[in-house]
């Protein structure tokens, strides 16, 4: 409760509510820690799963992307979301320098400097 300092709020709960025993306090959050890891688990398999499948980009394998949207490099699609036309896209990767294209896609680079 320090940590976001609504001391009325702690004051309210305390004055309300009657006191829980330390044993049965610590029962319930070993319950309760055992239940999140055990969710945290089966979450992680099942997206370890999806990728193994082939499912990684779920919006891509149900439809939801169209071609474009999939063909469209992340810089351009940002710039598309902040509302910047004609935007330059250029992409840094160790000493190169790529500036990227909206119609060339993803996958075709232009390589301006080569280290």
């Amino acid at each position: 409760m320090t940590l976001f300092r609504f001391r009325w709020l702690r004051r309210y709960i305390r004055r309300n509510t009657n006191p829980i025993p330390i044993d049965r306090a610590a029962l319930w959050k070993q319950r309760i820690a055992v239940t999140y890891s055990i969710i945290a688990w089966n979450a992680f398999g099942f997206v370890a799963y999806m990728i193994y499948q082939g499912k990684a980009d779920w919006a891509k394998y149900y439809d939801v992307k169209s071609e474009d949207d999939v063909n469209v490099s992340p810089g351009h699609q940002w710039a598309k979301t902040l509302g910047i036309e004609n935007a330059q896209v250029y992409r840094v990767k160790g000493l190169s320098l790529n500036k990227i294209d909206e119609e060339q896609g993803v996958n075709n680079k232009k390589t301006l400097v080569d280290g």
